[in-house]
């Protein structure tokens, strides 16, 4: 016999497929923060490629009902997809490497030591993280697999972080990225104040030599000798490292303008639009509006301004060393921020001597802190079970 629905059973019906009447409190504040990271990315062109992709991922996520993060949901097939796999970190530093001039770094291997001292940032705040637990009253405890992965924040390298936070701490990669992505967007802001508290006048002034010549045979043979040297001393971070190092050679080899362009360009792109949307995804009321949120974005701010210190502290200190010809505000630009940590450098040097051009030189430290971080998130990957 066939079941009789009643008008009121069809009106109980409709109500509950109506979004509004199933929209939680914390559904609402998430989908303002996701508008409000559109309006960063906008408005303020904060990282605008990663936030607007973010803020709409999390806008759709906290629908009621759309279903974009349940099975068969788009939003969770393009997350398993790309993030489970560790697909579209690797994807973006091929086009990273692509794009990446190693030359200055080739051309002053010394400034190899000012990007490695700026990764102090990353195991400065896995202490800090860790610690953070032993406060009482915060309520904040993380396991030491989720400070590792909050740790890489500090590396100033969103596809790093969010590839470790994958494998370690997943249910932190949406805070985790907001954080790492908004403190590179703010490092003209977070940065020149360190800069200038830890320096003199006088250092700040220090002109640089103009750089050599890099002969196309060393270009090429700088993404294998990489390449070789992770691999046997951190095993762990060659699919990061190997694949930047892969997008390097396309650039450099100059016979494979295509798949150079490709990598530079469609392929980046497409895996920048994904991450975005999946990281979005993970924004969920229930997940983000923890007090686990706001420590993950206090100790993102601290792990960059120890990042920058430690960079122009041992820049101060090659400065003396080196009879004054290193200036040690490119040590800052040891952050993996690139382009824009040298461009801060470029900028106060400028600021202090308007004839000290410092960009060229910065992009030295810059472009180590891209594989500075992914060798320590190899180590921190090798180290800590997960």
């Amino acid at each position: 016999m066939q079941e009789v629905t009643t008008g009121a059973e069809l009106l109980r019906r409709f109500g509950g497929s109506l979004g509004f009447l199933n929209l939680g409190p914390a559904n609402v504040v998430v989908i303002v923060i996701g508008i409000f990271l559109i309006w960063l990315g906008i408005r303020k062109k904060y990282e605008p490629l990663l936030l607007i992709p973010i803020g709409f991922g999390a806008i759709l996520t906290n629908v009621p009902l759309a279903g974009m993060m349940e099975p068969g949901g788009l939003l969770l097939f393009v997350y398993e997809s790309g993030i489970k796999t560790g697909l579209f970190p690797l994807v973006i530093f091929l086009g990273v490497g692509a794009l990446t001039d190693f030359g200055p770094l080739i051309a002053n291997p010394k400034t190899t030591l000012l990007g490695a001292a700026a990764q102090f940032g990353i195991f400065g705040t896995l202490l800090g993280a860790m610690a953070l637990g032993r406060i009482p009253g915060l309520g904040l405890s993380f396991t030491l697999a989720e400070s590792g992965s909050i740790a890489i924040i500090g590396g100033a390298d969103g596809p790093t972080a969010i590839y470790t936070a994958s494998r370690m701490a997943p249910h932190l990669l949406g805070p985790i990225a907001i954080a790492a992505y908004s403190y590179m967007a703010l490092v003209p802001i977070i940065q020149p104040p360190i800069m200038r508290a830890l320096t003199s006048s006088r250092e700040r002034r220090v002109r640089m030599k103009e750089m050599r010549v890099v002969s196309k045979r060393e270009r090429v043979m700088f993404p294998f000798v990489v390449t070789i040297l992770c691999a046997l001393i951190v095993p762990t971070a060659v699919p990061l490292i190997g694949m930047l190092m892969f997008g390097n050679l396309l650039r450099e080899a100059g016979v494979v303008e295509r798949l150079a362009k490709t990598a530079q360009h469609e392929l980046i792109n497409i895996a920048t639009i994904g991450l975005g949307l999946s990281v979005g995804a993970t924004l969920t009321g229930e997940r983000f509006l923890t007090p686990s949120t706001l420590g993950i974005l206090g100790l993102g701010i601290v792990a960059f301004a120890i990042g920058t210190a430690a960079g122009v502290l041992l820049g101060k200190v090659m400065c003396r060393l080196s009879g004054w010809t290193i200036n040690p505000l490119i040590g800052s630009a040891g952050v993996s921020a690139v382009p824009m940590a040298a461009r801060v450098s470029e900028n106060e040097g400028v600021r202090e001597d308007a004839g000290n051009h410092l960009l060229m030189h910065a992009m030295g430290p810059n472009v180590t802190g891209v594989i500075g971080s992914a060798v320590a998130a190899g180590v921190l990957l090798s180290m800590i079970p997960h």
